[in-house]
């Protein structure tokens, strides 16, 4: 019997699909989880569910990983989903409150309502970051004129010049417009507290070039705690208040277009200058002459009268002067002739404020220089000065 070598029955194939040792881990298993959790929850349902069904076909590990990123990104997607009008609401609640986007990074602790500075209309007070009203392109936030305030805005127009009219024509027109538009909104100039100046924003040349050509004036009061309105207007006065007001203002401007020169180097133009106050004068004494019947005007009204009639020969006088000192003589007797307390007299008599603003009292303190010399006011001696600041 022959030895035959022992049978060697080939070894039994390994598992379908895979060598020995523990399946591999799916990737979107573990994506599902991570996305839903930290990044994106709907692309975490769309992982856990491409995981799922690999797992089933492969045989992959990490079915416990799908299910919960399955979960995990369906409770936050319902979340997200609730949340979206609640976060709505909360940004557009920020948005009107000015506290998004550039506003939220300058406001600060400024009050109001963040508005384009377009918005603005006659009436409307508002603050800005700081109260500084010379910064460039201010954030304006508008408030109740009734809480503190940085301005009141007196005048918004548009400028009507076909081209951008350069920087300092600009400022010029801008003043001018700016000044009348002050004297129209708060006609009682006396009313207006010390610490109220003019400010106006114009248009750059760059934002002429976009279409910009709004002008807006406001009455600034950035440097105390102002609260209420300074509107003090034609329809919050009575018609003899307006009357009065008006020829007032006409000789306050009279008194603004004093020649810059001095009379000895051009005393032409001072001598016109003195036919404007004249004519000035003489419209406040018609005025005054269709009141003297009136009680309550009466007394100062006759006053004033007489010292208008003396203003009045000291500025032809001056009119007709043939030289500086000359002139300068008559100047000096006219504005005497008008000592502010005349004013406050006849301000008081016919209801309006008799406040003597601080840049009028003293204007009539000429000792201390002579008209032509440094340091001189603008209208020498005791007399009246124009009723508004000096631009």
């Amino acid at each position: 019997m022959t030895h035959q070598p022992p049978h060697h029955w080939p070894a039994p194939p390994p598992p379908q699909g895979y060598a020995y040792g523990q399946p591999p881990l799916n990737g979107f298993a573990l994506a599902s989880l991570l996305v839903g959790l930290l990044c994106f929850p709907p692309l975490g349902i769309v992982f856990a569910l491409v995981a799922l069904a690999q797992i089933r076909k492969k045989g992959e590990r990490g079915k416990a990983l799908a299910v919960w990123g399955l979960v995990v990104s369906l409770l936050l997607s319902i979340a997200a989903a609730a949340a979206v009008p609640v976060v709505g609401r909360a940004l557009e609640e920020l948005g009107e409150r000015g506290g998004s986007g550039r506003a939220a990074q300058f406001r600060g602790d400024v009050a109001g309502t963040l508005v384009d500075a377009a918005e603005l209309r006659v009436g409307h007070c508002f603050n800005v970051a700081g109260g500084d009203l010379l910064a460039e392109s201010p954030l304006v936030f508008r408030i109740d004129c009734a809480e503190v305030h940085d301005a009141e805005v007196t005048s918004a127009t548009s400028m009507s010049d076909p081209q951008y009219p350069g920087t300092e024509q600009m400022r010029t027109a801008a003043a001018k417009e700016c000044w009348s538009a002050q004297d129209t909104y708060a006609m009682d100039t006396w009313a207006l507290p010390s610490y109220a100046e003019l400010y106006y924003f114009t248009p750059s040349r760059r934002s002429w070039r976009e279409g910009d050509r709004r002008l807006v004036c406001v009455i600034g009061t950035p440097n105390e705690d102002h609260r209420g309105s300074l509107r003090n207007d034609a329809g919050m006065l009575t018609p003899g208040q307006v009357e009065f007001l008006k020829v007032m203002k006409g000789v306050d401007e009279a008194l603004g277009e004093q020649p810059d020169a001095e009379p000895a180097d051009d005393l032409t133009a001072h001598q016109a200058w003195a036919w404007d106050m004249d004519k000035a004068l003489g419209a406040e004494a018609r005025l005054l002459d269709t009141v003297k019947d009136r009680p309550e005007l009466a007394g100062p009204a006759g006053v004033q009268r007489e010292r208008l009639e003396v203003a009045r020969r000291a500025w032809q006088e001056a009119a007709r002067a043939k030289t500086g000192d000359a002139f300068l003589d008559a100047w000096d007797r006219a504005a005497a002739a008008l000592p502010v307390e005349l004013e406050k007299t006849l301000r008081g008599a016919y209801g309006l404020s008799t406040t003597v603003p601080e840049w009028l009292e003293g204007s009539g303190d000429s000792d201390e220089a002579s008209p032509g010399e440094p340091g001189a006011p603008a209208v020498p001696g005791p007399g009246r000065s124009p009723s508004r600041e000096s631009a």
